[in-house]
């Protein structure tokens, strides 16, 4: 299948402020009656909301504030062609049909540009020009038995940054699939990883989606406070254990910052007109703080993250993952792994599935690699992995440094009701962790 799709799409929403409550409404018309209706519907809707006696009171913005931010990019995506584009899509699919048993391959692209204006009745008026891009790509081969095993990326699914048409190329899709078409060959006839306790080392690309649903989403302040318990769930983690919480090792330092360069979410300013700053979430295990709007923030005196965003103009803004950063420490991936002497090496991403407190999970990498005094060994189709949040990251024992950090992107994070989809960030580089429950049993 061959696809090519341009889709646009231009409005704004209003949020009206009365005694404490919001209300808001979204329209793509932008005639003079346009507006007043949409200011009148935001304005009923807030009304509607001083009913509730028990209600969260927001806070109207204070400051002024006035400013342009523009994503830094080096390589215009205009500048690039459709065809050209397309050839180089084409040109690595082709490249990992390495064998006969490859039956398949994918590659793609992707590029937003988002142009955000903010205005406010205390004076706010903030223009940002957002840009992000991303690019991936995959093989599928046949087995002897029929089973038919995938192999892509870069990363879990791909690589997805903020920047223009230089992420395409930092992607490297090209130089990736005979790889990948030579490890899916082997995935196609390989075992399926036998069920043990292993030491368990991530690749970066994997832990970066374990990072997102394990850290980010149990720190977003809205769902702590149960706000989210019908649609997106709960958390295990509430604001009255900042300080006292262990969420994970000594090794555990996460923060967000919404500035951080190649970042999906770094803007000049969040949907709130919040400034985004550097703000450690945990602290060598410790819990410190939450992702936060300016509500969450002001009720339970927490420091305000810049983590508000609206998926887009017909959407009221809530707290999202922005950008979260796993720290570096030392070493090497490689030298994690010649550090192992009896575990598993898992990259790429099929599956994963957490409970709605976010504690309970299991994650179905792409492939595993036995690891063996210190050596990669043995391929494993369907390697998996399953722990619980506190225990896992409680069980990090070692995380790699700078050499192997990677500013990672998920461009469909889901939350809300009606749902909206996100993009954020979760750059790390890889880690090791001891005695993890991996593979599935024989007789299941």
């Amino acid at each position: 299948m061959r696809e090519a799709s341009d889709v646009t799409s231009a409005g704004y929403g209003v949020r009206a402020l009365i005694d404490g409550s919001w209300g808001f409404f979204g329209s793509d018309r932008f005639d003079d009656a346009a507006f007043d209706v949409a200011a009148a519907r935001a304005t009923a809707l807030a009304k509607s909301g001083t009913k509730i006696a028990d209600r969260v009171f927001a806070l109207q913005p204070q400051e002024k504030v006035v400013a342009h931010f523009e994503t830094p990019m080096t390589k215009d995506p205009a500048s690039v062609g459709l065809s050209a584009r397309a050839d180089m899509l084409l040109a690595a699919e082709r490249a990992g049909h390495v064998a006969k048993s490859v039956i398949a391959g994918y590659a793609f692209l992707t590029i937003w540009t988002t142009v955000k204006e903010f205005y406010s009745t205390t004076g706010s008026a903030v223009t940002q020009m957002l840009r992000q891009a991303g690019a991936g790509c995959g093989v599928s081969a046949l087995g002897r038995d029929q089973d038919v095993q995938m192999r892509g990326g870069p990363g879990d699914f791909a690589l997805y940054q903020g920047g223009g048409y230089e992420v395409v190329e930092r992607a490297g899709l090209h130089a990736l699939m005979p790889e990948y078409g030579r490890e899916a060959v082997l995935l196609a006839d390989a075992p399926a990883l036998p069920s043990g306790v292993r030491d368990l080392v991530l690749d970066s690309g994997v832990l970066n989606l374990q990072l997102h649903e394990s850290v980010g989403h149990p720190l977003e302040l809205d769902r702590a406070l149960g706000w989210e318990a019908n649609f997106s769930g709960v958390s295990w983690a509430t604001p009255d254990q900042i300080g006292k919480l262990r969420y994970g090792s000594e090794l555990l330092d996460v923060y967000v910052d919404n500035a951080l360069p190649l970042g999906m979410a770094t803007v000049g300013y969040d949907d709130e007109a919040v400034k985004p700053a550097r703000v450690p979430l945990i602290e060598r295990g410790m819990l410190r703080a939450f992702l936060t709007s300016r509500d969450t923030a002001a009720q339970t005196g927490l420091v305000q993250t810049a983590s508000t965003r609206a998926q887009d103009w017909s959407c009221v803004p809530m707290v999202r993952i922005t950008n979260i950063v796993l720290a570096p420490h030392e070493g090497t991936l490689a030298s994690i792994i010649a550090d192992t002497k009896d575990g598993v090496y898992v990259a790429g991403m099929r599956s994963w599935s957490i409970d709605d407190h976010r504690l309970n999970f299991q994650f179905g990498p792409q492939i595993g690699y036995e690891i063996k005094n210190g050596k990669r060994g043995r391929i494993f189709k369907q390697p998996t992995y399953t722990g619980v949040t506190p225990h896992f990251w409680g069980s990090m024992d070692r995380v790699s440094g700078p050499e192997d950090f990677v500013v990672w992107g998920t461009p469909n994070c889901g939350k809300g009701e009606p749902e909206q989809i996100s993009r954020t960030t979760q750059a790390c580089s890889a880690a090791r962790f001891r005695g993890v429950t991996v593979g599935v049993k024989s007789d299941a």
